[in-house]
Order: C-alpha cells, then sequence, then structure tokens
C-alpha cells in the first residue's frame, strides 16, 4: 500500500490563501503564552515509575520551523506552536499555572497556609511533575483544596499524583466539585465507551506519527497524557450562583454553569486578584458543540447564557481570565472582549442554524451556508482549531431536529454496504467511479473523491486501488484542515485504509478509581447493554444479587430479550442468588480475579441454580476495540 504523500499544489494553494484571510502581524498570543515563565523541566517528557513515558513534547521540535509546513493548515500550526509552551508560569500575585504537561492546565492558588489546586490533569503522574515544579519553584506547602472545574477526565484524572484518599478522609484536604460531577464524570464514558474509546484513536491521533504530515495538535492541547487515571470524591458541592466560600485565605466566588461545555461545570471568580477563573467555558479556539469522538450534544443556548452570566457579575472587576486550556488573558478591556466575542460566537452558530432550519433548510445546507461575521472570525481565540462552524451547526441541527432532514427519501435509506454496492453498479462499475474519481482528484476535488470513492470501498472493502485513492485524498483535506480533530480524523482514516488497523493493545475504557466509583445502577445498565438482545429472546431468568458488606439488594430479571433491575429487592422465585462484595465486583469487571477463583475463596457464594447465572453471563456480548471505521 502506498506511502504518506507531500501537499498536492491545490492543497498549497488552499493553505496559502489563508494568509490573506489573518491577521498575522498579531502577535499578542505568543506574548500571553509566555508570559509569567518562572520554569520549565529539563527535558519535557514524563514518565511513570516503569520509566515509560506518558507524556513526551520531544517529536514536536518540527514546529520550531517558523513558516508552516505545506502539509499544514498555517493558523492550526499557529495554535500548535503556541501550544508548545510548558512549564510554570505566573499568573498574577498568588495564583500559577502549570501549562504543556497534559491536554488541559494545572492552576495553582496560593493560599495563606498551603495550596489550591484547580484541575489536576488527566494523569496522576503528569499532576506530580506539575507540582514538584511548583514545590521547586513557588516553595513547600500542603495542598488544602484541591477544585474540579467540569467532569471531564483531563480535569480530574490525576488527582491521586498530588493528594491521597487518606488527607480527604480525615480532612487535611477538600475536593470541590459542581453538582452532578461524580454521574456525569463516571457515565460519560461508560454505555457507549468502547466506541467513545476507539473513535477517540482519531480524535486525538494517537496512532499516526507526530511530524508535519501527521498529528500536530488537538487545537485544545497537544494530546492527553497515557499515565494512571485516579479519582477522588468530592466532599463540597456547588450547585448554586453565586456561592461564595472563604477558603485558606482565599475568597472564591462560584458561577454553576450547568450543561456548558460539560453536563457538570463551574466558573469562579477571585475578588482579592480581580481573576476570573472561566473552565472550559471560554478558551483560545471555538469549542466543540458535539465532540467528534462521540457525546451528547450540547446545549449551545445554556452555554450562551451562563457565560453572558459572567460577564454580568464579574467583568467590570476582571483584570485577568484564564482557563483549564490555554493561556490567560490580561487587562480587563480584553477579558471583557474575549467573553463577549466567545458568547456571541456560539449564539450566532445556535440562531443562525435556528433561522436557516425555519427557512426549511437541511442539516448538510446549513453547514455550508453558514460563516462567522468578521470580528468573530477574524479572532483568533474564535479560530475553529477544535471545534468547527460546520460541524457545529450540525449540532444545532440535531439538538433541535434530530438526524432526519424530513425528505421522506431519506427516512429509511439503505445502509451503506447496500447502498455504496447499488451506487458502483449504477455508475458503470468500480473501475468506472475510480476512473472518473482520479479526474477529480487531479482537479483537487478531494471532498468529492472521498465521498464517491468511499462507495467503492464500502462495495468492496478489498479493491487496494480505491482504498489508495480515497486515503490520498481523505490526506490532502486533512492537511488543509484548520481544526485539530478534523486533521486526526482525516489523517488516521488515510492511514488505516493504506496498513489496516494496527495491531495494538486495547486501552481500558475505565480506571480501576472510576470503576469502583460506578454507582451499581450505572454497572446494571451497562450490562443491559451488553445483553445480546436476539440470543436472549424467549428466555427468562432471574437473578437476585446481594451485596453484603454495604447492605445493597437488586433483581435482576431478563426476559423478552431485555435485562431490566429492582432496587433493594429480592425476588423468592429467582433461579439463583449471588452474595459478594462490592469489591470482590470490582475485582471481577477489572480483571483482578476470576469468578471461580472468587466462588472457591467463598468471597463470592452462589445458592440456586448457578448454572442460570452462567447462562445470562453467557449472553452478554464482549465489546472488540479495533473495530473497522472507514472499512465496513
Amino acid at each position: 500500500m502506498s506511502e504518506r504523500k507531500s501537499a498536492t499544489k491545490f492543497t498549497e494553494q488552499s493553505n496559502k490563501a489563508l494568509y490573506d484571510t489573518l491577521n498575522w502581524e498579531d502577535t499578542t498570543d505568543f506574548e500571553l503564552a509566555s508570559r509569567g515563565h518562572i520554569a520549565s523541566l529539563d527535558e519535557p517528557i514524563i514518565r511513570n515509575l516503569e520509566g515509560r513515558p506518558v507524556w513526551d513534547l520531544t517529536p514536536y521540535t518540527f514546529l520550531d520551523e517558523k513558516v508552516a509546513a505545506p502539509t499544514v493548515n498555517p493558523s492550526l500550526w499557529r495554535q500548535a506552536q503556541l501550544n508548545m509552551f510548558h512549564g510554570l508560569f505566573k499568573v498574577t500575585d498568588r495564583i500559577y499555572q502549570v501549562r504543556g504537561h497534559d491536554l488541559s492546565v494545572m492552576s495553582i492558588i496560593e493560599g495563606d497556609s498551603g495550596f489550591i489546586v484547580i484541575d489536576p490533569l488527566i494523569s496522576a503522574e503528569t499532576a506530580k511533575a506539575s507540582m514538584d515544579l511548583v514545590y521547586k519553584h513557588i516553595g513547600q506547602k500542603p495542598i488544602v483544596v484541591v477544585i474540579y472545574t467540569h467532569s471531564h477526565i483531563d480535569h480530574w484524572g490525576g488527582v491521586k499524583g498530588i493528594i491521597s484518599e487518606e488527607d480527604v478522609k480525615t480532612g487535611k484536604v477538600q475536593v470541590i466539585a459542581s453538582e452532578g460531577f461524580m454521574e456525569a464524570a463516571i457515565s460519560e464514558n461508560v454505555l457507549a465507551g468502547n466506541a467513545m474509546s476507539r473513535r477517540t484513536v482519531y480524535h486525538v491521533g494517537t496512532v499516526i506519527p507526530k511530524d508535519a504530515q501527521g498529528q500536530v495538535d488537538t487545537g485544545l492541547g497537544k494530546g492527553g497524557s497515557t499515565g494512571s487515571v485516579t479519582l477522588i470524591e468530592p466532599t463540597i458541592i456547588i450547585g448554586n450562583t453565586p456561592t461564595e466560600m472563604t477558603l485558606d485565605g482565599i475568597e472564591i466566588i462560584f458561577q454553576y454553569t450547568p450543561e456548558t461545555e460539560a453536563p457538570t461545570e463551574m466558573n469562579f471568580y477571585f475578588p482579592q486578584f480581580k481573576a476570573l477563573c472561566m473552565a472550559e467555558n471560554c478558551t483560545h479556539n471555538l469549542h466543540n458543540l458535539y465532540t467528534l469522538r462521540g457525546a451528547e450534544v450540547r446545549n449551545t443556548k445554556s452555554w450562551v447564557y451562563h457565560i453572558n452570566e459572567a460577564i454580568e457579575l464579574f467583568a467590570d472587576k476582571t483584570d485577568v481570565i484564564f482557563a483549564s486550556h490555554h493561556w490567560p488573558t490580561w487587562g480587563q478591556e480584553a477579558c471583557l472582549d474575549l467573553l463577549k466575542k466567545q458568547r456571541d460566537m456560539y449564539r450566532y452558530l445556535h440562531d443562525e442554524t435556528l433561522r436557516l432550519i425555519n427557512h426549511g433548510y437541511t442539516m448538510l445546507e446549513i453547514a455550508e451556508m453558514i460563516e462567522l461575521p468578521g470580528d468573530l472570525a477574524q479572532a483568533w481565540y474564535n479560530r475553529g482549531y477544535y471545534g468547527s462552524v460546520n460541524h457545529n451547526a450540525k449540532a444545532v441541527y440535531q439538538r433541535y431536529l434530530g438526524w432526519f432532514d424530513g425528505n421522506p427519501a431519506n427516512l429509511h435509506a439503505l445502509p451503506p454496504e447496500d447502498a455504496s454496492k447499488n451506487y458502483v453498479a449504477f455508475m458503470g462499475g468500480a473501475d468506472a467511479v475510480l476512473a472518473k474519481a482520479h479526474e477529480s482528484y487531479d482537479r483537487g476535488e478531494y471532498r468529492w473523491v472521498a465521498q464517491v470513492v468511499n462507495h467503492v470501498v464500502f462495495a468492496d472493502p478489498n479493491n487496494q486501488a480505491a482504498r489508495k485513492l480515497q486515503a490520498d485524498a481523505l490526506e490532502q483535506l486533512g492537511y488543509q484542515a484548520e481544526s485539530g480533530s478534523w486533521r486526526n480524523f482525516y489523517l488516521v482514516g488515510a492511514q488505516e485504509l493504506r496498513q489496516g488497523i494496527l495491531d495494538l493493545p486495547a486501552p481500558h475504557s475505565g480506571s480501576p478509581d472510576v470503576v469502583k466509583a460506578m454507582g451499581l445502577d450505572l454497572f446494571f445498565d451497562f450490562l443491559a447493554v451488553r445483553l445480546n438482545g436476539p440470543k436472549a429472546a424467549g428466555k427468562t431468568i432471574i437473578i437476585n444479587a446481594d451485596f453484603t458488606e454495604i447492605n445493597e439488594q437488586y433483581v435482576l430479571t431478563m426476559e423478552n430479550g431485555v435485562l431490566n433491575y429492582s432496587i433493594n429487592k429480592q425476588d423468592e422465585n429467582a433461579d439463583a442468588t449471588i452474595a459478594l462484595t462490592r469489591t470482590a465486583l470490582n475485582e471481577i469487571v477489572l480483571g483482578e480475579a476470576a469468578l471461580p477463583d472468587k466462588l472457591a475463596s467463598g468471597e463470592v457464594k452462589i445458592s440456586g441454580d448457578q448454572s442460570k447465572l452462567n447462562e445470562l453471563l453467557s449472553l452478554l456480548d464482549t465489546f472488540e476495540f479495533w473495530f473497522n471505521i472507514v472499512t465496513p
């Protein structure tokens, strides 16, 4: 199969054209990203206890070149350079950040006796390395408070790298999060977790080389660390605006912002320092209203409302804004400009999409029609490095009208494989399609080539000429993309068409702390998702589950091809009863122990007809991680 290609003349022309549309003389972001730098790691590599790198910036030295490579959108190249600033930075009096140690940013507030830490990154290793840098250059003080701004993993996964569960239990450290945090943090990637994790490979570009023809950035940061994901449950919950607290001598006013960038999130203001933390609600890019890895569509209307509320509450007394990604903004006028233009960007996408919906335009039509107006589009922090105008307009459409465009021809369309075979036959066969597609490719019509040749690939995934041509088209689209996630999707797709799916270990969607924190309701909901309905049809099985040490009982009833459960009940007519501890369940789920071993040790006891439990377990699907995406 063919190797990676250079940029074609059409891609070079497309990327060069961008130089005429944006203010490249504005270097303010580079000044802001470097402002307040105190120190960096001698080598930008963070390792785990076994010595394996879990974070490494060294492959990105190619970004030292001032001029963008022809294979990278120059606007994305600029963002990728800005995301290379790493180390410990001073934001303002007693407020610091460690940036460039993970996808997210960790902020540190110096209290009267210790540190308040905001968002301890993804991995325990990167969080620890970040705090070690703080201790070395700011001073050795205990951490007294940890704040999770929201429920996404890059804002809490490293917590056990900086504090212990014992310190929280004894009250030495308080952990603060917004209402609904635990449910959102645990559930978001469980029920559809396998598919989301597989698509994240595309979203972040984890399997493609880090170079000018591969992964350069995600727009939000370089990518995610690959260390130990941990979690400690919050001790203080914020559910109202304003909620005022004084923590270790630091006054904080919390703004609860549900249904914004995350299902539960919060901004907060520090009156002593005139500093506003906007969590991930305002960052230096157009964010996702729908994330390409897969997630529920976000509530644009709520997002806009809460940015506006932040303006009304804090803007007239804010001298610096910092967030959970990227670099701060200093100066009251600049801070207000950021807040207003980010608010209006999301408002424009929401309102324009609905205006065009009400004129009868469809999702695909609207996505091609909308462009941000001048001042909004020209602001560097509104560029589509992570989200994009195109797919965010589709997200607004989806939230209000769903997948159906109203055209009955699309109500029950054929699935891709069947439709593709018909398309190819109608177009005169694969050879005829490819001949015409090559002509389109030579004209630089890469979107069309990717679309039409996809039919040949889905009609015959072994057609190597089709796979090669589609890969070439996707590659050029990746080279032209301003969005880091679009680029990564295109380039991972091209690589898989050329090389197939790489034989790599499958990542685990749940760390031990996440599994332990998962409520039993969610656990049994996930069990129900795994039940193979057609195989289970016509069968009835009733199982009692008794979790002895926490005194919780469930009845699982499988009938009509589904699995339901009842809480705080036991059925005297159950086929079997399984008695176990929650700890034993966790160990079995995490693969640390097998059910027969637990039965032998007496930690799990089964009464009644064990064959019925075995039959139920045999009806549960195991999800393969490396499923096909660019081929059927």
